[in-house]
């Protein structure tokens, strides 16, 4: 039998609809004005409180930064009542923009303003733009020595254990002869052969070079085999009922069905290799961030090794990030499945 819904019922449900979206654009409206006024709160304690350190450079600086993040909120919060993607993001944003707000406000108060937290082992945010302008050169280099060093390695072995993967998926003579490696070399930390590949390989960038790849190598092998192997055997069915070839079965059946688990493979064999790549680069290399940090640590530089740690931050964070958006446009059927 069926029903009708009355105009009434639509028009309440309408009503109902608007309220809700005009509540929701209320408290982004507050969250976004509380964040502006929090920051440029922030701004004005940097510049009319008195450093502890007279000699303390770049305020100026930190008020600019402090006071550029209140204008740039304050101009989404008003965008945000015309453009409801802005007007979300800053209702999703505002608890976090308002918290992050206080805490540089404490983090300036406790070591420029008062000195409760004093060097060297505590920095004030002055002394990360005083390191960019004193290291800027060295920690460019460094960054681009780290990347270079956790491109390759990662390409290296993420590579040799897709191949690795499918083929041990696919065929059970090959998964026979390879897997006994797999279970033997996988599990070994890296990090325990530094002193091994440091010595057998003939420089320290090469054996760094292999101690991130394998670092990559067992997640990326594990994730794409199991994904292989427990593809459906339905979608072979069909494919060989339509004339597909075993190449075919491989690279346009098992490949694509098996891609949700080999980017969880590719995920993890990333964070392993951040790991590796830091440790390779404390104990052997002589460029690099982990080399950058060792450094500062035995001159006591803590603020300098500090900005080191931040530059990582916002590096390896960005590479994950990249990452997980090219699974996004490869798997758009499971976009909102796995989230970073």
């Amino acid at each position: 039998m069926a029903t009708t819904v009355s105009p009434a019922a639509v028009a309440d449900a309408g009503v109902r609809q608007a309220g809700a979206r005009s509540r929701s654009a209320v408290r982004g409206g507050a969250w976004g004005a509380a964040a502006a006024l929090v920051w440029a709160g922030a701004a004005g304690l940097t510049q009319w409180w008195p450093n502890h350190n007279i000699l303390l450079a770049y305020t100026g600086t930190i008020v600019a930064i402090t006071a550029g993040v209140a204008v740039a909120v304050a101009l989404a919060t008003v965008a945000g009542t015309r453009l409801r993607p802005v007007g979300d993001w800053v209702r999703w944003a505002g608890p976090w923009l308002v918290v992050s707000g206080i805490w540089v406000a404490g983090w300036q108060v406790l070591t420029a303003k008062t000195g409760e937290l004093a060097p060297p082992y505590w920095a004030a945010p002055q002394a990360f733009v005083n390191t960019f302008h004193e290291d800027g050169s060295l920690l460019l280099d460094s960054t681009w020595h780290s990347l270079r060093l956790l491109f390759t390695g990662y390409a290296i072995g993420a590579s040799i254990g897709f191949l690795m993967g499918v083929a041990m998926g696919w065929s059970q003579r090959v998964n026979y002869w390879l897997h006994p490696i797999l279970r033997t070399l996988g599990p070994i930390p890296p990090a325990a052969l530094v002193p091994i590949f440091f010595v057998i390989l003939p420089s320290i960038t090469s054996a760094s070079i292999l101690l991130v790849a394998m670092a990559a190598w067992f997640p990326v092998t594990m994730l794409t085999y199991s994904g292989v192997s427990v593809v459906s055997r339905s979608y072979y069915d069909v494919a060989l009922t339509l004339g597909a070839r075993p190449r075919f079965l491989v690279w346009r059946v098992a490949v694509p069905a098996a891609l949700p688990s080999v980017f969880v493979g590719l995920f993890m064999g990333l964070g392993m290799t951040f790991i590796t790549l830091v440790i390779a680069e404390m104990l052997g290399a002589k460029n690099g961030l982990g080399w950058y940090i060792q450094w500062q640590q035995r001159w006591s530089a803590y603020p300098k090794m500090y900005t080191a740690i931040l530059v990582m931050v916002i590096l390896f964070s960005g590479l994950i990030t990249l990452l997980f958006r090219t699974r996004g446009r490869v798997l758009s059927w499971q976009k909102e499945l796995v989230r970073w």
